[in-house]
């Protein structure tokens, strides 16, 4: 298993009033994925508005990352304006068995 980061930044005019409408559905939709997401969480603009996302996941491939970003119910919404799924190493502060 790897590790991928999924980049999202949101549409910048439509995409807040998306996210705060489809929220309920992309939480259930992490909390479903379980332990395959390592981290997750906003990316925030100057006035602390959600503008982005950043996930972090263990999966056994880029296509298989890509298929789980697929599923993002913000994505399905038309939040982002841009996904990016990159590889990604963890060096700093890994807990232990990661």
């Amino acid at each position: 298993m790897a590790l991928f980061a999924i980049i999202c930044n949101d549409k910048p005019k439509e995409g807040l009033k998306l996210r705060q409408a489809n929220r309920p559905a992309h939480l259930a939709w992490l909390d479903e994925l379980g332990r395959t997401v390592v981290a997750a969480g906003p990316f925030t603009d100057e006035e602390g508005n959600p503008c982005g996302s950043l996930i972090i996941i263990e999966a056994c491939s880029l296509e298989a990352a890509q298929g789980i970003a697929a599923q993002d119910p913000y994505g399905k919404a038309g939040v982002f304006e841009k996904v990016q799924i990159r590889p990604w190493k963890w060096l700093i502060n890994k807990p232990a068995g990661m």
